[in-house]
């Protein structure tokens, strides 16, 4: 979708991850706007298939390997994490990787050697209820786990390359910066009334893509978030945040 060069700066953006933590993580717990259950659902599978859940693509596409591992413990952590926050959580022992989860972490980590452990979003999609999961998982990050939500800020598949979709797009990104720069508590108030941001629905009809990052502000804490990254691909503007330090 696109010309070529369309995803050259995300590309560089995930290729630079690895360089930018201060150390290898020991895991990665992964929340992909590509999974959905009716609880938050961790997978405890020790080697996750990979999810072919796209269509209409290339041949090749449908034989890409990255080959990562699960991490069982690191599953039971979560879900313990989460039932001692009064959460709710299911177990699955056969998910493997979207490719919300595998085609991403394929370019920031091509040697598939840190263990994976999804984590699905609630068929809800409420954002307390996924800025809480995030806020239960954080003792994770001082455990050299690392919290990533995969998704998009921007997700209207029908308005790229439309008049008017860059303004409106980047109306609605300019609201999610500034939020996520906000003390912990404001950016989580604001975050949970993000239909009420300029332009929310048109960004994302659905929320599926935008709550991944919930959980990751809620694992952020007390921690300032910091936009990473920003592009427009397709006439649309999008963004990556990260929280860094100790939890």
């Amino acid at each position: 979708m696109g010309p070529p060069d369309t995803w050259d700066k995300t590309r560089t953006f995930l290729k630079g991850i690895p360089d930018s933590l201060p150390e290898p993580p020991l895991a990665m717990v992964v929340v992909s706007g590509h999974w959905e259950e009716r609880l938050p659902t961790v997978s405890t599978t020790e080697h996750p298939a990979l999810i072919y859940d796209y269509y209409g693509f290339p041949r090749e596409t449908y034989e890409l390997q990255w080959p990562a591992p699960g991490a069982p413990a690191v599953a039971d952590r979560v879900a313990e994490l989460l039932r001692n926050a009064g959460l709710p959580v299911a177990r699955d022992s056969t998910r493997g990787l979207d490719h919300g989860v595998f085609v991403p972490l394929k370019v920031a980590f091509p040697d598939a050697n840190i263990p994976v452990v999804p984590l699905s979003l609630a068929g809800s999609l409420d954002p307390a209820l996924h800025l809480a999961v995030g806020k239960a998982l954080a003792p994770l990050r001082n455990e050299g786990v690392l919290i990533v939500g995969s998704g998009m800020s921007f997700h209207n598949l029908r308005a790229y390359f439309h008049e008017g979709t860059h303004e409106k797009s980047a109306a609605f990104d300019h609201w999610l910066n500034d939020s996520i720069l906000r003390p912990a508590a404001e950016r989580d108030a604001r975050l949970k009334r993000w239909r009420d941001a300029p332009a929310a629905s048109f960004a994302h009809p659905r929320e599926e893509h935008l709550i991944p990052l919930l959980v990751a502000a809620g694992a952020g804490g007390d921690d300032a978030g910091t936009r990473v990254f920003q592009d427009d691909p397709m006439g649309a503007v999008i963004g990556a945040w990260r929280w860094d330090g100790d939890g």
